[in-house]
């Protein structure tokens, strides 16, 4: 199973994520909360990144993707593990619509 390890938490394909991102508005800084599944992994240390897909307003799919050492997050949080996922990358979700989009 593809996995990384950020602090004490292992991320692994598959997993329901909350990444807290900070975003820079002109000179206001908030946070922006962005919860989805977690669909891929890539690159080998500094360069690893992820890739968090969610179901948005009007039933369209939206990805995002982060350097996992990046200065923008805050925090990511593991809200549901995943089953059992056999590919490291889940691209097949992008072509599913409905619940079956959203469960792994």
């Amino acid at each position: 199973m593809i996995s990384a390890q950020i602090g004490e938490q292992n991320l692994h394909i598959g997993d329901t994520v909350r990444v807290h991102s900070k975003v820079v508005e002109g000179e206001k800084t908030r946070a922006q909360v962005f919860e989805g599944i977690l669909i891929s992994l890539r690159g080998r240390g500094e360069n690893k990144t992820f890739t968090v897909r969610k179901i948005g307003a009007g039933g369209i799919g939206v990805e995002r993707t982060w350097l996992l050492n990046s200065n923008s997050i805050i925090k990511i949080e593991v809200k549901k593990k995943a089953g059992k996922v056999r590919r490291a990358k889940l691209y097949y979700l992008r072509d599913l619509t409905g619940k079956s989009a959203v469960r792994v």
